[in-house]
C-alpha cells in the first residue's frame, strides 16, 4: 500500500510537471508571465549554485527556528499557568479572544516603526501568530483531563506541579503536538511574507527582488523553493509527532493500519 501511494504521488506530481511545461509552450499563457517547467528548473539550478541563496535561506530558517520555538516555550508556559491558576482561565478569556483573531499582517507597520527590517521584526509577527497555535491546543488539552484522574491524584496528595506533570501534561501533549506542526507552518509563513513585505533578509526579500526586476524564472524557483521547505518541515514535524506520542492510542492506531 505505502508503495502504490508513492507511485500514485510520483505520477501526480509529473503530469503537473508536464502540465506546466506544456501551457506556456502551447500560448495558453504568457512564457514571460509564467514560464515552462524547464526553465524553473533551470534558475532553481542556478539559485542553488549561488551563496546568496544559501545566506536568505539561512535567514528564514533562522527567524523560523528562532520564532518557533519562542512561541512554543511561551505558548506551553501561559497555556499551563492559565489552567491551574484557579478563575484565571475566566479572568483571561475574553482578552485572548480579541487579541487572537487579529491578522499578524496587521502588525507590520508595529514591527517596521519599532525594529525596521531586522530580524526582531520577522520574530514580532512569527511569534505573535504561532504562539496562538500552541496556547489554544494546550488549553483545549487541559480540558480534556480526566476528572476522576485528576480527583485521584488530589487524593493521593499530590502537588500542583505533580500533577501537571503526571496528569495534565501526559492528557495535553498530544494536543501541543499538534500546536506545533500548526505553528511551525504558521511560522514559515509570516518568515517569507515578513521579508517580502518588510524586506528583512531571506528567501521573501529574494522573491521581491527577483520580482522587481523581471527575473520571473528565478522568482518562481524562489517560490518552489519555500514550498518545499514547507513540505520538509510539515514532514519532520510528523516525524516529531509520531516519535512524541509513540504510546497514544491515535499514533499506535495510525501504525497498526
Amino acid at each position: 500500500m505505502k508503495g502504490l501511494n508513492l507511485a500514485l504521488g510520483a505520477a501526480g506530481l509529473a503530469a503537473f510537471l508536464a502540465l506546466g511545461e506544456a501551457v506556456p509552450r502551447f500560448g495558453l499563457v504568457k512564457e514571460a508571465y509564467f514560464p515552462p517547467t524547464s526553465r524553473i528548473a533551470g534558475a532553481f539550478a542556478d539559485e542553488l549554485a549561488e551563496g546568496a541563496f544559501w545566506t536568505a535561506l539561512g535567514d528564514t530558517l533562522t527567524g523560523w527556528a528562532l520564532g518557533l520555538a519562542l512561541a512554543v516555550g511561551a505558548g506551553i508556559v501561559v497555556g499551563v499557568v492559565v489552567s491551574v491558576v484557579p478563575h484565571l482561565r475566566q479572568a483571561t478569556a475574553s482578552t485572548i479572544e480579541f487579541l487572537r483573531p487579529i491578522p499578524s499582517i496587521a502588525l507590520i507597520p508595529l514591527a517596521v516603526l519599532l525594529y525596521g527590517t531586522e530580524l526582531r521584526s520577522v520574530l514580532l509577527l512569527v511569534v505573535y501568530a504561532s504562539f496562538w497555535q500552541i496556547l489554544i491546543q494546550v488549553l483545549y488539552g487541559v480540558q480534556d483531563v480526566d476528572p476522576v484522574a485528576e480527583e485521584t491524584a488530589r487524593s493521593y496528595g499530590l502537588g500542583t506541579w505533580a500533577r501537571v506533570r503526571h496528569v495534565l501534561w501526559p492528557t495535553a501533549l498530544p494536543y501541543v503536538m499538534t500546536g506545533v506542526r500548526l505553528a511551525a507552518a504558521v511560522a514559515l509563513i509570516l518568515a517569507i511574507t515578513a521579508e517580502l513585505v518588510i524586506g528583512a533578509p531571506g528567501l521573501g526579500a529574494r522573491i521581491a527582488v527577483a520580482q522587481t526586476s523581471q527575473a520571473v524564472p528565478e522568482m518562481y524557483a524562489l517560490i518552489v523553493v519555500t514550498g518545499l521547505l514547507g513540505l520538509l518541515i510539515n514532514v519532520g514535524a510528523r516525524t516529531v509527532e509520531r516519535r512524541a506520542l509513540a504510546w497514544h492510542q491515535s499514533v499506535r492506531g495510525e501504525v497498526a493500519v
